[in-house]
């Protein structure tokens, strides 16, 4: 009989649209984590195991306006049954959703609420839009990548989106998930992909 996948039992909601937030849904999901994937009706990203995208399988998803307070109200009550929950929106988003940490973690107080974006919650970036070539640039990453003595050469959108934020917020949530299961206490894990390219390059 085969052992349970090391992250079996464990339970997701993943609000976060394309690449690095789903890129950190599909690591969880594929070590057996349960990943319930929040999706706008009519959107096109909510079917699990799509093979045109292979980051978004694994997934169970629910497709919900969350302009309305329906929807407001049943994600929380998603939220108040799991372990960790992913989101990939610009600061304050959430928080003007009525799903900042502040209430879902008041709602369930062992959750890990993991937040991504490209600059952080705070500082003189914060509200800026990017990209990942944006962010392994200023963290220089991207002096690093190409041919010494050369220019810099752009990679794929593997190194600032999925190394410095996907497999970063990964190891965070599960680092403060596995103290919550021993502490009763969740807390926000602040993946900035700025901070994790550097990290790669440290």
């Amino acid at each position: 009989m085969a052992a349970p996948a090391p992250l079996s039992g464990l339970r997701i909601l993943e609000l976060a649209g394309i690449g690095p937030g789903p890129f950190c849904g599909m690591m969880l999901a594929d070590h057996g984590a349960e990943v319930i994937r929040v999706v706008r009706p009519g959107s096109g990203g909510g079917v699990s195991d799509d093979a045109r995208d292979p980051l978004l399988r694994s997934r169970r998803t629910i497709a919900l306006d969350l302009k309305k307070p329906e929807a407001v109200a049943a994600v929380r009550r998603i939220a108040a049954t799991c372990d960790g929950l992913i989101e990939g929106f610009r600061p304050g988003v959430m928080e003007r959703l009525g799903l900042g940490p502040d209430v879902l973690i008041g709602d369930n107080p062992k959750l890990v609420f993991g937040r991504m974006t490209g600059w952080g919650q705070t500082g003189p970036l914060a509200s800026e839009p990017g990209h990942d070539i944006d962010y392994i640039a200023i963290s220089g990453t991207l002096h690093a990548i190409g041919d010494a003595g050369g220019k810099p050469v752009a990679p794929m959108n593997l190194v600032g989106d999925f190394g410095g934020g996907g497999m970063m917020l990964a190891f965070g949530m599960l680092a403060a998930m596995l103290q919550a299961k021993t502490t009763g206490v969740g807390q926000v894990v602040d993946c900035a992909m700025t901070d994790g390219s550097a990290v790669l390059t440290s």
